[in-house]
C-alpha cells in the first residue's frame, strides 16, 4: 500500500505544472471499482489528489439514495416492542466527509446547509407529515443508526496533507456496505467560500454467487423466500436424521 500511495503521489505531482493551471484542485481514486465476493470483509480506497497550494480542502464520499425506516421502541405491559413507524426517502446508504482541518474553523455554516456538508446538514425528509420536533428526533435516531453500523461518519476524517498541496486519505468501506454507485465530491474552499468543485464516481457491487444471491432475493422475492424455507427444512431433516443415527 505505502509503495502504491508513493507511486500515486509522485505521479500526481509530476503533472502540477501543467494540469494545475487549468484545474485549482485535482483528484483521484487508487480504484473505481469495489467488488464484493463471499470472503469480502471490508476494504479500504486511496482518496489522493492536489490543489494549486492555497484553500482548504473537503471531501464528500455519499452512496446511492434508499428509503429508510425508523421505528419508535415503546414499552407495553414491561416489554419493548417496536412503536410508530417513520420512513424517509432518498437518504444516503453511505456517508462520509474528509476534511484538511475541522471544519468549524473555517467553513461557515450557511455553506454547510446548503452543499450539505457534515451529516447534521443532510436534507432528511420524513416521507409522512409530522411535526418538525418529532422529525428532528426521528432523523437523529436515522444517523444514530447508521452511525452504529459504520455507514454514517460520526466526525469528519483527516485528509493528510503533503507539501501544502497533496493531499491524502483512505477511506474504509465496512463489510456490510451497501452496493450501488457512489459519489465523491471534491470541493477546494477559500476565505469560506467553495471556489472549485470535481465529482467522481465509484461503484460497489456484488460478484460471483454473491451477486446471483442479491439479484434472486431482490428480483424475485417469493421464489427466493420458497427457496429459503425448503432448504432450512431440509437442512432440519437431515440433521434429525443424523441424530437419530448417532
Amino acid at each position: 500500500m505505502i509503495r502504491h500511495v508513493a507511486i500515486a503521489l509522485l505521479a500526481l505531482s509530476t503533472c502540477i505544472t501543467a494540469s494545475a493551471r487549468a484545474e485549482p484542485v485535482i483528484v483521484d481514486l487508487s480504484e473505481n471499482f469495489v467488488a464484493i465476493t463471499a470472503g469480502f470483509t471490508g476494504t479500504e480506497v486511496l482518496l489522493f489528489g492536489t490543489t494549486e497550494g492555497y484553500g482548504e480542502v473537503v471531501v464528500v464520499i455519499e452512496g446511492p439514495k434508499e428509503e429508510i425506516s425508523v421505528r419508535r421502541k415503546e414499552k407495553v405491559a414491561g416489554i419493548w416492542i417496536n412503536g410508530q413507524q417513520v420512513d424517509f426517502k432518498e437518504a444516503p446508504a453511505f456517508y462520509q466527509v474528509l476534511s484538511t482541518s475541522s471544519l468549524d474553523e473555517w467553513l461557515p455554516l450557511s455553506v454547510r446547509e446548503k452543499y450539505q456538508i457534515g451529516v447534521e446538514y443532510l436534507d432528511l425528509q420524513p416521507r409522512e407529515e409530522i411535526g418538525a420536533a418529532e422529525a428532528a428526533e426521528y432523523r437523529a435516531a436515522l444517523i444514530r443508526n447508521k452511525q452504529r453500523i459504520g455507514h454514517y461518519g460520526q466526525v469528519e476524517n483527516r485528509l493528510k496533507t503533503i507539501g501544502g498541496r497533496l493531499f491524502r486519505s483512505s477511506v474504509y468501506f465496512p463489510a456490510n456496505v451497501p452496493v450501488g454507485i457512489y459519489e465523491v465530491r471534491t470541493y477546494l474552499v477559500e476565505k469560506g467560500k467553495i471556489v472549485s468543485t470535481r465529482t467522481m464516481p465509484l461503484t460497489i457491487n456484488k460478484i460471483g454467487i454473491e451477486a446471483d444471491v442479491f439479484r434472486v432475493a431482490h428480483q424475485h422475492s417469493a421464489l427466493y423466500g420458497i427457496a429459503a424455507i425448503v432448504i432450512a427444512v431440509m437442512a432440519g431433516l437431515g440433521g434429525n436424521a443424523l441424530f437419530r443415527k448417532g
